[in-house]
This record gives C-alpha cells, sequence and structure tokens, in this order.
C-alpha cells in the first residue's frame, strides 16, 4: 500500500497536468489537482515505511479531535506540536496588542525562536493556554461541535456530526448519508487553519465490512498525507467496530496535492527548471536514479538557510529511492471512541527507513 504514495508523489513530480505554483503559505509548490487512493485495511496498517513516522503524534491529534477539543495545550503537553505554528500566527494580533510578541516575519530566526516560547508558555502557563492555545473551531469542533442557527427555536443549536453518525450506522449501517464534514463557512475565517480533510462518508456492506472515503482539499504531499492516511485509517477502524462492522478500506480523494518547493530563489529554481526535473524523474529506470536526481537539485538550485527545512523536493526524492517494507498492524482497545487515550493504540511490526526531517510552511 506504500506504492501508492510512492507512484502518486511520483506523479506529482511527472504529470503533464503538474505544474509549479505560488502557494498561499509564502513557498512554491509542485502541483497535481485530482487523485485517488485505495488502502485494503485487512491487508495491514498503511503507515508509510519509506521514512520513520511518528505515530504518537498521529494518535495524540486523532484523540484530540475525537474530544471535540480545539485548544492545542493538550498537543503541547503531549509533545505534539503540530498544531503550534498555525495556532501561533491564529492568536498573533492579540498577542501583539498586549506585547508578548512583536510583530514578526515568518521563517526568519525571530519567528523560530518566539514560537518556541509560545510552546513552552502553553505548556507551563494554564491562563496563557486558555487565552492563546486555541486554534479556533477546527476539526474537534466541527465533527463534535457543529453550530448551526435553529430559526424556530430562534438559538444557536450544536450538533454531534459523529456522535450522531454512528448512532444512525447501529441502525442502519448500509446507509448512504453517513457524513461528517469540517467545512463550515461561517466558520472558516475564524480558523486558524481552514479543513485540509474536508469531509468523510462511510457506508458498511452486507458481509458487515466498513468502507470510509475521505476528501481532502489540501494535500501536502510529504509531511501531511502520510499523516493523513494513518489517521484515517485508526478513524475507519474506531468507528467500524463502533458500529458493529468490519474495517475493510480507506480511500483518499484528493484535491490540491503539493510538494512544497522553498522559499524565496529556492522556489524560483524549480519554477524555471521544473521541465528538466519532470524529464530527469521520467527517465528514472530504478531505486538509485532519484538519488541522482537529487544531486542534481543540490548542485543546481540555489543555497539559503531554510532549503533543507522547506524544500520538501529533495526530501520526496530521498524516500523514492527507497523500497517500501512489510506493513504494520495496529490495535486500538476495545472502549467507547470518546473515552480513548493515547495509550490504547498500539502499533505491531513497524519497521520503516531512516527519518527525514522537514518542516511545515504555514
Amino acid at each position: 500500500m506504500v506504492e501508492q504514495y510512492l507512484e502518486h508523489s511520483r506523479d506529482i513530480l511527472t504529470s503533464e497536468y503538474s505544474g509549479v505554483k505560488k502557494g498561499s503559505k509564502g513557498s512554491g509548490l509542485i502541483s497535481l489537482f485530482g487523485y485517488k487512493n485505495e488502502y485494503d485495511l485487512r491487508k495491514g496498517f498503511p503507515l508509510i515505511t519509506t521514512k520513520k513516522m511518528n505515530t504518537k503524534q498521529v494518535i495524540h491529534e486523532l484523540v484530540w479531535f475525537l474530544k471535540g477539543d480545539t485548544n492545542i495545550k493538550y498537543l503541547e503537553d503531549n509533545g505534539c506540536p503540530i498544531w503550534r505554528r498555525d495556532t501561533f500566527q491564529h492568536n498573533l494580533d492579540d498577542m501583539v496588542k498586549e506585547g508578548i510578541f512583536s510583530r514578526l516575519e515568518k521563517y526568519t530566526p525571530e519567528w523560530d525562536e518566539a514560537l518556541e516560547i509560545f510552546g513552552q508558555r502553553i505548556r507551563e502557563d494554564e491562563e496563557f493556554a486558555q487565552r492563546f492555545g486555541d486554534a479556533g473551531p477546527i476539526y474537534g469542533s466541527q465533527w463534535r461541535r457543529w453550530k448551526y442557527f435553529d430559526k424556530d427555536k430562534k438559538e444557536l443549536v450544536e450538533i454531534d456530526q459523529l456522535g450522531r453518525i454512528i448512532e444512525n450506522m447501529r441502525k442502519n449501517p448500509l446507509g448512504k448519508k453517513n457524513i461528517v464534514t469540517a467545512w463550515n463557512p461561517g466558520d472558516v475565517p475564524n480558523m486558524s487553519l481552514p479543513p485540509c480533510h474536508v469531509i468523510y462518508h462511510m457506508t458498511g456492506n452486507e458481509e458487515g465490512e466498513l468502507d470510509l472515503l475521505m476528501y481532502q482539499r489540501s494535500c501536502d504531499m510529504f509531511l501531511g498525507v502520510p499523516f493523513n492516511i494513518a489517521s484515517y485509517a485508526m478513524l475507519t477502524q474506531i468507528i467500524a467496530r463502533e458500529v458493529g462492522l468490519k474495517p475493510r478500506r480507506f480511500i483518499h480523494a484528493f484535491g490540491d496535492t503539493h510538494f512544497y518547493a522553498g522559499l524565496e530563489k529556492r522556489s524560483q529554481w524549480y519554477a524555471e527548471n521544473f521541465d528538466e526535473l519532470r524529464s530527469r524523474v521520467r527517465n528514472v529506470s530504478d531505486k538509485e536514479g532519484y538519488l541522482k536526481v537529487l544531486d542534481w537539485v543540490k548542485n543546481s538550485a540555489p543555497k539559503d538557510t531554510n532549503e533543507e527545512r522547506y524544500d520538501h523536493v529533495t526530501a520526496i526524492l530521498r524516500q523514492l529511492s527507497r523500497e517500501p517494507l512489510e506493513l504494520p498492524t495496529l490495535k486500538i482497545e476495545d472502549k467507547y471512541f470518546e473515552k480513548l487515550t493515547a495509550e490504547d493504540f498500539s502499533l505491531e511490526g513497524y519497521q520503516s527507513g531512516k527519518f527525514i526531517k522537514r518542516d511545515m510552511a504555514v
């Protein structure tokens, strides 16, 4: 199943429909729109093996979503800083007004230092975390506390989308209306990050098996997508048990799939040399060939202080040069989904290539 991810990655770099464009986060993107992969969960847990994955972070984030939480203190307290950057930017104006931080340019050393201070204060100062640690009405809020104005009651009403769907599927597992959406147009402007994984849709079959399809509008292929694959495979397993089915497939439908291409001159170099990059990757005939393309990029592209941090193209070339390993298995304690903790998840038989570090653009 890892092969699907690698083939998708290669297609982004080689497709006639791929191109380079400016992203909304200050980095160039090599982008391909529209794709679909399927993972048969009966054959193993689809965790990427061509680089080491931090599965504890995947688990903590999913537990955080399931509880409907949106404050990053839980994540920070558990060594999971994945929402720190977006939450920092989301609350920066208010912190600047109070003199906690000055106005900072993203991706600078001063910004990096401020992020570390912010994370530490979230962990150590409960009052600070309550005031500045909320990421806005993101996934957990939408899944568990979707809000709308009831005209008859003349009041704001909350819907527990996930809880309601589980209840409905227990009664009718073959239904076609089992949808949870995180894209709430009224709330999007108030989110630290508009939902990337927008909607998931589930149904069972006559054999007692569950399929879950998720549509993702924006897909950071190197950092985000491997995380999302693992998270939704876990979610499929959790929901299947809640409704008395066995997990069969996680189907991943994609909108804009992309690799971040670094900042400034590095990004511009990819834009000017994308045809050459595409040709070189198309002509790769074995795993070793990807390392030759990687050497060409390293020797040809302009150097800058952030080239290794925000250039995900070099990272995926290294990953493409590695052979996938056998998939692990995932076991989850038999608890009601709201009661699950990170300690209730255990991964068996996970082997992987070495860790490849890159930073997330925000």
